[in-house]
């Protein structure tokens, strides 16, 4: 597969993964990306714009990697998590590139343990998702199942406590979330299918998860579920800009939200 755009490709270069080959936009001048290229010993050939642009659906930068499809996992991985009180995110047949990359991008920051994604109905992990969710892709599991209505019953059967979410659930900033954590987000549409809904143990309100929400970030939730005094370590979103937005979403939340008394964000943005 392709992937694009500096700071996705950089990543990908600076972790020591296998790339396969490099191609960049002819008079491409970035000298930390050339220097690192050459260190890694990975190939790269000069290639005209309009050659690029046919490439990717994208605005690649001047830079594409050919790399190795994402590694995936099974549901055992998150059925053998050593961890107290996972948090798992959960997409009910998510379709839009962006969505699913921003999600990945939010999940990865503040601390979510895998994603768990459908096999069918449900967007490819492409370079556009890869793109939108900033290279985080590359430090979030990816879990594919055939079928989530048999996957939910596992994971409750493991502990797992599962919350859907639905603008006529229940008011979130009452629920308990000491405990392992299913989140389920809903087809941008549609919103959660009927099978799903029916293997929620709850189901609570996305009211301010929309209101604070860019493409699918999950700030609501997270806040109430991040312990106080915990800081997400959002410099692992590489993106200066994209981390500069965080901190923003962050900040105003916070004093948009009753339950963030205490300040552990600093000053804000």
């Amino acid at each position: 597969m392709y992937i694009y755009g500096r700071n996705v490709c950089k990543k990908k270069i600076l972790d020591n993964d296998k790339v396969n080959h490099a191609y960049l936009k002819e008079n491409f001048n970035d000298r930390e990306i050339l220097e690192l290229l050459k260190k890694n010993n990975i190939r790269y050939t000069f290639l005209q714009n309009k050659i690029m642009d046919k490439k990717v659906d994208g605005n690649h930068q001047g830079i594409i990697l050919d790399v190795d499809d994402i590694k995936t996992y099974d549901l055992d991985y998150v059925i053998n998590l050593k961890k107290n009180n996972p948090l798992i995110v959960i997409l009910d047949h998510i379709e839009d590139p962006h969505n699913f990359g921003a999600i990945i991008r939010t999940s990865e920051a503040l601390g979510v343990d895998a994603i768990i994604i459908p096999n069918d109905r449900c967007c490819n992990i492409n370079s556009t998702v890869v793109k939108t969710s900033a290279g985080a892709i590359y430090d979030m599991p990816i879990v594919r199942v055939n079928n989530l209505s048999s996957a939910l019953n596992k994971l409750k059967k493991s502990n797992y406590w599962v919350f859907g979410t639905d603008m006529k659930g229940s008011d979130y900033t009452k629920v308990n979330y000491d405990m392992p954590v299913c989140l389920i987000i809903g087809n941008e549409g549609k919103g959660m299918s009927k099978v799903t809904r029916e293997n929620c143990d709850e189901v609570t309100s996305d009211e301010f998860m929309k209101m604070l929400s860019d493409k699918g970030c999950l700030w609501s939730w997270f806040f109430h579920y991040v312990p106080i005094g915990e800081n997400p370590d959002v410099d692992l979103v590489p993106d200066a800009k994209q981390r500069q937005q965080i901190l923003k979403a962050v900040y105003n939340a916070r004093n948009t939200l009753p339950m963030m008394t205490v300040d552990f964000w600093g000053d804000g943005p």
